[in-house]
């Protein structure tokens, strides 16, 4: 149910700050789509000094507001910066606590975490932020619970969502927590943007290649690759080998950091992602080219490692074309 209590938000910018980021902010709090049925938000962009403040696309901008608007927000917004893995000033800390004491909401955009992270305010909480900056999160902040895969993160009044865009999924989740879905919807219309995305970070990440320096253990990965489609046991993968099953497993995980099961697994995944990127093929053909033998297995599967099934991957990704999807599969599988 909508609380109708986020009126007032306020956009944290600094030095280095991101553009698109930003513009986020703007576009869903800071346009007037009263006429449209949208109920109108209090929007200010604050910075901590005066004057100009550059942004990483070659332009600079001057905001109306200082930090101490931060105090009337109802949702104050903290967007990444250049140096965005470094210590916030002790005001925006400050200010950042303050808005939580009185029950306002504080959320980041991509790397913003780090801010909101530094600041103390995600320990003890579950946080995101884009893929690639999240073990860097994880290893300098070990009491904030990295959630990696998943667009954005709700605990309790601090929210973070995950790389670029992601930000929009965000703001809108929160609006349409407090003002209703179809409020949401309409501001998500006129954005030409999906009112709600399935799925997480998971389906932007590229497939993971493990690397093996053993040349046996090699030769048995590329049979595998190019075998996909049949059924493969752990005997018969040894046996391309030339090891015992016992052997090869231990060897396997020694060169991979995985077991067999789950090296093919993944190859199977990444080279179904690539058929669906690629074609019309149905999601069953999908699913036996890859060797899983039926498309539910393959939902299955494709939901645990992706975030998503197979069909809106296909429906986000449709036109995308890349030759790799010949070198994973096999002629004629």
């Amino acid at each position: 149910m909508a609380s109708g209590d986020l009126r007032d938000v306020a956009v944290v910018v600094d030095d280095g700050f991101s553009a698109f980021e930003f513009s986020v902010a703007c576009e869903v709090f800071g346009i007037d789509r009263t006429e449209e049925g949208v109920p109108s938000f209090r929007f200010a962009v604050c910075t901590r000094q005066d004057g100009p403040v550059a942004s990483r696309q070659g332009f600079s901008l001057t905001a109306d507001h200082r930090l101490d608007r931060l105090d009337e927000a109802d949702l104050v917004i903290v967007t990444p910066v250049k140096t965005g893995f470094g210590p916030p000033e002790p005001e925006l800390v400050d200010r950042l606590h303050a808005a939580l004491d009185r029950g306002a909401t504080v959320a980041s955009f991509c790397s913003g975490s780090f801010t909101l992270a530094h600041a103390g305010l995600l320990d003890g909480r579950r946080a995101t932020t884009h893929y690639l900056y999240a073990a860097e999160l994880a290893r300098r902040f070990p009491l904030v619970e990295v959630v990696p895969d998943v667009l954005y993160v709700e605990d309790g009044p601090v929210a973070s969502s995950a790389g670029t865009s992601a930000g929009i999924d965000l703001s809108l989740h929160l609006v349409r927590k407090h003002h209703g879905t179809a409020v949401a919807t309409a501001i998500a219309r006129r954005m030409v943007v999906p009112p709600h995305r399935d799925g997480g970070q998971a389906q932007y990440v590229e497939a993971p290649v493990r690397p093996c320096a053993d040349e046996s253990l090699a030769a048995a990965l590329d049979w595998a690759a190019g075998h996909l489609h049949t059924e493969i046991d752990v005997a018969a993968w040894a046996r391309a080998a030339s090891m015992s099953p016992r052997t090869f497993a231990r060897r396997f995980r020694a060169e991979t950091g995985v077991t067999p099961h789950r090296w093919l697994l993944e190859r199977r995944v990444a080279a179904a992602r690539l058929l669906l990127e690629e074609g019309d093929q149905s999601v069953d053909d999908v699913a036996r080219r890859c060797g899983f033998g039926s498309a539910a297995m393959l939902r299955q599967h494709f939901l645990r490692l992706v975030g998503t099934t197979p069909t809106a991957y296909r429906r986000a990704y449709r036109g995308a074309r890349s030759p790799a999807a010949v070198r994973l599969l096999p002629a004629g599988a």
